[in-house]
């Protein structure tokens, strides 16, 4: 899966429509192969967008999750400790 789309079910507040559509966008542009489409292929793949974040839309409203909800800042955190990890900072020696 693309690194950019990230997990927008489960969390409080619920995901925007600005989240919704970015991860639609980054869906069609993996799928597409294209990150600008071409002027012929613009108005599919704006179609594809609008249709694709429809469709998140309608599946994060009908999901059933059981649990807390998931707070932003701590899985943020959890994130960059995380990419800490697998990318530590480089030293140089004097």
């Amino acid at each position: 899966m693309c690194r950019n789309i990230k997990t927008l079910s489960h969390f409080e507040p619920p995901a925007s429509d600005a989240e919704i559509q970015a991860a639609a966008l980054q869906f069609v542009r993996k799928v597409s192969g294209s990150t600008k489409p071409s002027k012929i292929n613009q108005a599919a793949f704006d179609e594809a967008v609008h249709e694709i974040g429809h469709s998140l839309e309608k599946l994060l409203n009908a999901l059933q999750i059981q649990g807390p909800a998931r707070n932003r800042e701590v899985e943020a955190a959890k994130a960059k400790a995380r990419a800490a990890i697998r990318y530590p900072a480089k030293t140089t020696a004097l």
